[in-house]
């Protein structure tokens, strides 16, 4: 077994190098090998209740790179240069409600719980719904908690990116009607079961950032 001091170093490692890269060097690419390990990392990430309500959107084509850029402000710098766009979808209120068909089947194809277990948990998921957390009322309150489960994802794949030494960059930057407007007329959001949550770039920096800089430890960790 690896030793653990030197493991826990390259993880601190790989977070000083990890940065918002905000430019690209469009010679160099993300070998297959690499990248499907980091999407590995955001499929095998944790969600409430596993739900797992996300779909991760690997967009290589041309001519939607170039229509994302021209959509999403924050893309714009990102695109075409970056190997590798990810558009993190988060499951609506269609699928992610404690009654849904997808949560039917995703709990009894997918996480094989027996008929008498299932009956149970989908009644435990309707109280957390409906009184822990108040998520039934409209449809936005359960489509962002289904986005929040999804920056889990994006952070394990930043993380697992930087600890290879690939550049990542999260991004926010854009109209959130306009980008779901753009990606349903690509027929990407299957009739209304996706709405988009996050974006992200991968790729390799052109340039060295500045150096990392974060408040320090004892204000941000507080022992009570």
């Amino acid at each position: 077994m690896r030793d653990k001091e030197i493991l826990k170093q390259e993880i601190l490692d790989a977070s000083h190098f990890r940065h918002a890269t905000k430019e690209f060097d469009p010679e160099k690419k993300v070998s297959d090998d690499d990248f499907k390990f980091i999407m590995e990392t955001g499929r095998l990430s944790p969600s409430s209740f596993g739900f797992e309500p996300w779909r991760f959107l690997v967009i290589q084509n041309p001519e939607l790179r170039e229509k994302i850029k021209n959509t999403a402000w924050g893309a714009y710098g990102k695109l075409p240069e970056a190997s590798h766009f990810v558009v993190i979808l988060a499951r609506t209120k269609v699928d992610t409600k404690y009654d849904s068909s997808y949560l039917q089947d995703h709990f009894k194809n997918v996480k094989k719980l027996p008929d008498e277990h299932l009956t149970k948990y989908l009644e435990k998921i309707e109280q957390f719904q409906k009184v822990d957390f108040d998520l039934l009322e409209g449809e936005r309150p359960l489509y962002d908690w289904a986005g929040k489960q999804t920056y889990l994802a994006l952070g394990n794949m930043m993380t697992a990116a930087a600890q290879i030494g690939v550049d990542s960059c999260p991004i926010e930057g854009f109209d959130i009607e306009k980008m779901n407007h753009l990606l349903a007329e690509e027929g990407l959001l299957e009739d209304g079961h996706f709405s988009i949550s996050v974006m992200v770039a991968f790729g390799y920096r052109v340039k060295e950032p500045n150096e990392k800089t974060r408040r320090p430890y004892d204000d941000i960790v507080k022992w009570v």
